[in-house]
């Protein structure tokens, strides 16, 4: 079901307007970056290091995933399960990923203290509250700048949403500047026009003609928009040149099945594809988890559908050897209310809730925080958006406590209260 006509759902600009949160305009006021060698170097290109972004778009509910409450007042109808890792319970809604947990890690200490839709997204991608002053970039376009190698040729932060839509952000990356921008892979497909309409010799010679003109345009005028449409030409010509990467026909049929047959089923097929084509980032969206009404009807059917999909690519990132250099992490705006309100739902809750990580740089079968019987609070290691975005730079190798430099001014990479979660990091 799309968000905009979710009934459920409630009613946000984030879901009454078609994906407004993931799409931007190109360029518009971006601060312009200093070199990666005030910051860091690009060794971890040479590690091969990738991101797995899922995002359980709406809100999804901790109680029916990651911190289960069975026989509690607020706990629902469903029971705990053990998975694979010794003394981890998960959600019965789960159980495929439930034999996974040995791979994955739980911060079930969550509270970002914001349950707006867009407010609680940013702070998901960069780890930090919204500021009037300073824009801060998406964790997409930090792996992009500092994990990805310069001379890839897929762009670096890859954003595939469900239904349509399309093209670049490069307000996702505020100050870094556009070229590390995401790009929107609409509906898991490869984007349109992707064929080189002249024989490669006269492209080329086209491309090249266009840049000379570019360069002598912006040798006068250079600013955030013609750097962003510049780049919104190449990272064009860079997705032509892994077209294949998006034929999902190459693939086993056994696998397939396994991964389903659904959107999200082909989203997760296409982002294994992507991170084993070398892309630094990807990013799949599950909608909608704003179950303001009939939430239990509503995760029965939808964690069904992520479940099975979900479980199968961590095995198979396991068993091509890309999980050990893949951070993978499950996350939403946000958490639900543990009160279950008239309507059978539940409500927008970012004071104690769960977001699951795995792979690079984490400890599976490990978890932190606790919330108290009811899961209305956080009762032991609590933890902000700060401590979750210092934890995935960590894993990777970024050194958190380093700092970005804009015109000469300092700015943390990670909101300095933060600080990582070394409970479940390896």
């Amino acid at each position: 079901m799309r968000p905009e006509i979710a009934r459920y759902a409630c009613n946000s600009p984030e879901h009454t307007l078609n994906r407004r949160s993931m799409l931007g305009v190109l360029g518009g006021g971006l601060a312009t970056a200093t070199s990666a060698g005030s910051l860091l170097a690009n060794p971890l290109a040479r590690q091969h290091k990738r991101v797995l972004m899922v995002f359980l778009s709406g809100g999804v509910s901790q109680l029916e995933t990651w911190d289960p409450k069975p026989g509690a007042p607020t706990g629902g109808p469903f029971r705990a399960i053990p998975t694979s890792a010794p003394g981890v319970h998960i959600c019965e809604l789960l159980p495929y990923t439930a034999s996974q947990m040995h791979r994955l890690a739980l911060v079930r200490g969550v509270n970002t203290a914001e349950d707006d839709h867009g407010k609680g997204s940013h702070i998901i991608h960069t780890g930090r509250r919204q500021e009037p002053s300073l824009e801060y970039p998406h964790l997409g376009s930090v792996a992009a700048k500092f994990v990805a190698d310069a001379d890839n040729p897929i762009p670096g932060y890859l954003n595939v949403v469900p239904g349509g839509g399309g093209g670049s952000n490069a307000a996702d990356a505020a100050f870094l500047g556009p070229r590390y921008g995401s790009v929107t892979i609409s509906d898991g497909r490869a984007p349109a026009n992707i064929d080189r309409p002249v024989d490669p010799l006269r492209e080329q010679q086209r491309h090249d003609l266009r840049r000379a003109a570019d360069q002598r345009f912006m040798a006068r005028r250079k600013s955030a928009q013609t750097e962003a449409y510049t780049q919104t030409y190449d990272q064009a010509l860079q997705l032509m040149q892994k077209k294949a990467l998006f034929d999902l026909t190459s693939e086993p049929a056994k696998l397939t099945e396994s991964y389903g047959t659904h959107d999200f089923g082909r989203h997760c097929v296409l982002a294994r594809r992507l991170l084993e084509g070398g892309a630094p980032f990807v990013k799949i969206s599950h909608t909608n988890y704003d179950t303001h009404h009939e939430n239990f009807d509503f995760h029965i059917e939808q964690l069904a559908e992520f479940d099975k999909p979900f479980a199968t690519l961590i095995e198979d990132l396991h068993q091509r050897g890309l999980l050990s250099t893949t951070l993978v992490m499950v996350v939403s705006e946000f958490g639900r209310t543990p009160n279950i309100n008239r309507n059978y739902g539940r409500d927008h809750w970012s004071k104690a809730w769960s977001v699951a990580l795995g792979g690079c740089g984490i400890r599976g079968g490990s978890f932190c925080g606790k919330t108290n019987a009811q899961g209305t609070e956080v009762v032991d290691r609590q933890v902000h958006g700060g401590h979750l975005f210092a934890t995935y730079l960590k894993a990777l190798g970024l050194d958190p406590a380093k700092k970005y430099y804009v015109d000469q001014r300092p700015i943390p990479m990670v909101d300095p209260t933060g600080s990582p979660i070394g409970e479940v990091l390896s």
